[in-house]
């Protein structure tokens, strides 16, 4: 299937050239011209709101709006990642010892993006002899907190559950991340299994994109045959509930929120849809990341009914519509984007539609066990 062209707006170094664009994209063009060149990282990131402003505009989808935020974050690592490398030769660093892919993890990496998340990043390094491994540990190291830095003071916030390349456990040769997941997919243990769950969704950012196609091939190889370890992340994902009461309906879990009528769609609604459909993905061996893939590729395979795949489509794609809205509702108050949305200003027709939506992912939660 061909890429949307809208995936090619932040695909170059530079942001693109809008001279030349039709009449019909004079909204997107206007976003495009109110950056006036600037080479700010924090502006550009500060951007995101008129940019979603301007894809509302012309009808676009909430989905594919957050594939077309996640490109631009993805825009955004990359000037770090040269930067920091552009940094580090006139300090006197030199080029990189070896060959390195930086990672982006989780929503980013699927691609699932919506306004003001934080850094869950991992960098893979070519396999070199360990005789070297404080020279080149140490070389990655001043790289990875350079960059870290840098997306930190762009608008990407450092992640504070240490999610990061600039911390050993995020950084590694190859064969070692092939081994600590051969390791870890041996036990049944929680944090194993929730330090997993951030990792296996990992798409490439920067470098040589090779290395974490060599890492994916063999996470899918492994994992159908990791059953206790899936048991654990199984159980892990059936303990997220859906915003439903046990009658069905609208109903948060009360925690942290910040009135009676408050929804985090994004605790009890997408986390729990990417939960379910990683699970399934690794039991099936589907190397797909991002949840409508994971999706297409189960009913492809014959794992998943064709039409359940089309209602979790549109599940995911009501949650997200919902949350983009209430980001940019909060953004105009002044108000930091989360997850949460506010169910008293659901229409009715809209109230059902979540509920459905929410029934199909509890579904689903039960049917990523078989």
């Amino acid at each position: 299937m061909a890429e949307s062209g809208w995936r090619s707006l932040f695909s170059q170094d530079s942001l693109p050239d809008t001279k030349h664009w039709p009449d019909c994209l004079s909204v997107l063009k206007t976003a495009f011209d109110g950056l006036n060149g600037t080479q700010d990282l924090a502006a550009i990131k500060a951007w995101q709101p008129q940019l979603v402003a301007a894809l509302q505009a012309l009808d676009l989808p909430a989905w594919r709006i957050s594939q077309v935020l996640s490109d631009h974050n993805d825009w955004i690592y990359r000037y770090t990642v040269r930067e920091s490398l552009d940094e580090m030769r006139n300090q006197g660093w030199g080029e990189p010892p070896c060959d390195f892919c930086v990672l982006t993890l989780g929503s980013g990496a699927r691609h699932e993006s919506l306004l003001g998340p934080d850094q869950d990043n991992a960098m893979i390094l070519d396999d070199y002899p360990s005789s070297r491994h404080n020279e080149i540990d140490t070389w990655f190291q001043a790289l990875a907190e350079r960059f870290t830095t840098k997306l930190d003071v762009a608008g990407i916030p450092l992640c504070r559950g240490h999610v990061m390349a600039r911390w050993p456990l995020w950084r590694k040769p190859l064969s070692e991340w092939c081994e600590q997941m051969r390791l870890w997919s041996g036990r049944r243990t929680v944090k194993l299994v929730q330090l997993s769950n951030i990792l296996l969704d990992f798409a490439p950012v920067y470098g040589n994109a090779a290395l974490a196609s060599r890492f994916r091939r063999y996470v899918v190889e492994l994992m159908p045959n990791a059953g206790l370890f899936l048991d654990e992340m199984n159980e892990l994902q059936q303990e997220t509930r859906v915003a439903l009461d046990r009658f069905d309906r609208l109903a948060g879990d009360d925690q942290d929120a910040p009135h009676q009528q408050a929804l985090n769609l994004k605790r009890q609604g997408l986390l729990p849809l990417q939960a379910a459909l990683r699970l399934f993905a690794l039991r099936k061996g589907v190397a797909e990341q991002d949840c409508r893939g994971r999706l297409a590729a189960l009913a492809a395979a014959g794992h998943l009914n064709p039409a359940k795949a089309a209602a979790l489509s549109e599940a995911l794609a009501l949650l997200l519509s919902l949350l983009l809205e209430a980001q940019m509702e909060a953004i105009a108050l002044g108000r930091k984007p989360d997850g949460w949305i506010d169910r008293q200003r659901l229409s009715d027709s809209q109230q059902l539609q979540l509920k459905l939506a929410l029934q199909q992912i509890r579904s689903l939660q039960k049917l990523a066990v078989s």
